[in-house]
């Protein structure tokens, strides 16, 4: 047995975080970007413009 630790290939790369994300209102017709996400834990947000931000509130 040796006691040598074992590298994985990639183990020491450095992560990578994802830039600016732009989303996109969920209503019908509406193609504005979205700033407000409503989700509850453990599941995919669903985003909504300024303008139709209570749409998001069926989602908490």
């Amino acid at each position: 047995m040796s006691d040598e630790l074992i590298r994985l290939p990639g183990a020491m790369e450095p992560v990578t975080r994802p830039g600016i994300q732009h989303h996109r209102c969920e209503h019908p017709g509406c193609c504005k970007n979205a700033g407000w996400g409503f989700a509850k834990p453990r599941q995919t947000p669903h985003w909504f413009c300024f303008e139709h931000r209570a749409d998001g509130e069926r989602f908490l």
